[in-house]
């Protein structure tokens, strides 16, 4: 099957062209980031408008370097939520209205779905697996049964882990994403003896909170007496990333271990960060345990992730139908299809 994905669920623009739910033809991505930097974070009504003005020419391109014709499209899949309603109703009107006219199906695929299952655009990963969400928006850990099967095990109680690295950054002046920055400044500072909390942690919960470690940064920030030059930057942003990763690997292996899964996916922007690579593979080399991490383009908002689960769907008969809406809000496990 040959589908056409769209993605518009925050701040990116992006339409990709996949074979057989495995197979990318061309995978394109319109970033928001230099829009929405002076602001310091995402402004839900600029992304809608450039969304609507991108979107179009995008799909277009996306086909072009697929070397795909319109009506070789077999099916539409779509981001349908979680995420800004404004923003996901471009691509799902886009999807709807290009469906309709190719007389093809179409269906809305849950954003972190699509993250989660990602890395099967580049190698195998058999069932059960743990799956870690993330991202700016989630942080969720799942047991992954296989595709439409997915069972919570733990979220964030506040704050997800990037929206505390963006947040962070900005108190420390870096700009917008902060992840990045403050993935950069950790890989070349030590943290100098500073020590940020690690909420929960020591709770029998595999639930998250970033709340308190941001708050501790902020208040770090107050008890200077000047403004932190940028050595003092650097050590705070690594040890805020140490308290981060730290949390994230722990909670990501008392999961696995609770509920005796070899495999562990890790998926979702903050994915990217290099900390936490390095510090999970290191705590499961020579375990039982193989971590996995998709390629950084599609730990990123991408529209190819969400042709896996739409693959499988349409090839077994389910659809979405004309009367799809966008959600803000929709919980993972209660993805129903079939």
């Amino acid at each position: 099957m040959l589908l056409l994905a769209l993605e518009s669920s925050c701040d990116e623009t992006a339409a990709a062209v996949v074979k057989d739910g495995r197979q990318i033809r061309s995978n394109l991505i319109a970033s928001q980031v230099e829009l929405h930097a002076v602001y310091g974070g995402v402004v839900p009504e600029l992304a809608s408008r450039r969304h609507l003005e991108v979107i179009n020419p995008l799909v277009e391109e996306a086909l072009s370097k697929a070397s795909v014709n319109k009506a070789e499209l077999e099916g539409i899949v779509v981001t349908r939520g979680p995420g800004l309603v404004g923003a996901l109703l471009v691509g799902v009107s886009f999807a709807k209205a290009f469906a309709y006219a190719l007389g093809i199906p179409l269906i809305g695929v849950h954003h972190i779905e699509g993250h989660i299952l990602a890395i099967q655009l580049e190698q195998q990963v058999d069932f059960p697996f743990l799956a870690a969400a993330v991202s700016g928006g989630h942080t969720h850990l799942y047991r992954v049964e296989g595709i439409g099967r997915y069972r919570l095990l733990g979220r964030t109680v506040d704050d997800a882990a990037g929206e505390a690295f963006d947040k962070v950054a900005k108190m420390l002046g870096l700009g917008y994403p902060g992840g990045p920055i403050i993935d950069k400044l950790a890989a070349t500072h030590d943290d100098g003896g500073i020590v940020f909390p690690r909420p929960l942690l020591k709770k029998n919960t595999l639930d998250f909170s970033f709340s308190g470690v941001k708050t501790a940064v902020l208040n770090y920030l107050h008890r200077l007496e000047n403004p932190p030059g940028e050595e003092l930057i650097g050590r705070i942003a690594c040890a805020f990333q140490t308290a981060v990763v730290d949390v994230l690997t722990q909670k990501i292996l008392r999961a696995a271990e609770a509920e005796n899964l070899e495999r562990i996916v890790v998926a979702g922007g903050v994915a990217c960060n290099s900390g936490l690579r390095q510090h999970l593979s290191r705590l499961t080399e020579g375990s039982e345990r193989t971590v996995y991490f998709p390629s950084p383009v599609l730990c990123a908002d991408n529209a190819a992730m969400l042709a896996v689960a739409g693959d499988y769907y349409l090839s077994r008969g389910a659809s979405s139908g004309f009367d799809l809406n966008a959600v803000s809000s929709w919980p993972l496990e209660q993805v129903v299809w079939g």
